[in-house]
């Protein structure tokens, strides 16, 4: 588990790759920094895929914000990962982020749910 100082984030393997809780204050830096740890695990681990459990809370980063996160993601080593990001307390304006990620040739996909997240990865279409 790594603590920033407005979230916590911690990360767990799973049969088919990792999965990734995030807890606490939404905004553009935070965000930007547990995509970091993100990444850090996926060139480590090598996962087959990544379900992503986002519970931080506040305002939700704006549509250009979340352009520039998939900019900044772009070339990581994320591309070949499915990835399924969930927002149990509402997908806010994430859908951009879906958006973007496929546009930018990534495998990623929003939720509102875990289980439908986990059967997209596990036997979804791509």
């Amino acid at each position: 588990m790594t603590q920033a100082d407005t979230y916590t984030i911690h990360v767990t393997s799973r049969p088919d790759g990792i999965r990734v809780e995030v807890d606490g204050e939404a905004n553009f830096e935070n965000t930007v920094s547990y995509w970091r740890v993100i990444v850090g695990e996926v060139l480590t681990r090598k996962p087959k895929s990544v379900l992503l459990i986002d519970k931080l809370l506040g305002e939700p980063l704006s549509a250009q914000q979340w352009q520039s996160l998939v900019a900044a993601l772009m070339g990581q080593g994320l591309e070949s990962t499915p990835i399924a990001h969930v927002k149990p307390y509402g997908l806010q304006l994430v859908e951009h982020c879906e958006i973007y990620a496929q546009e930018a040739g990534f495998e990623a996909r929003v939720f509102d749910d875990e289980r439908q997240a986990d059967l997209w990865l596990r036997h979804g279409e791509r």
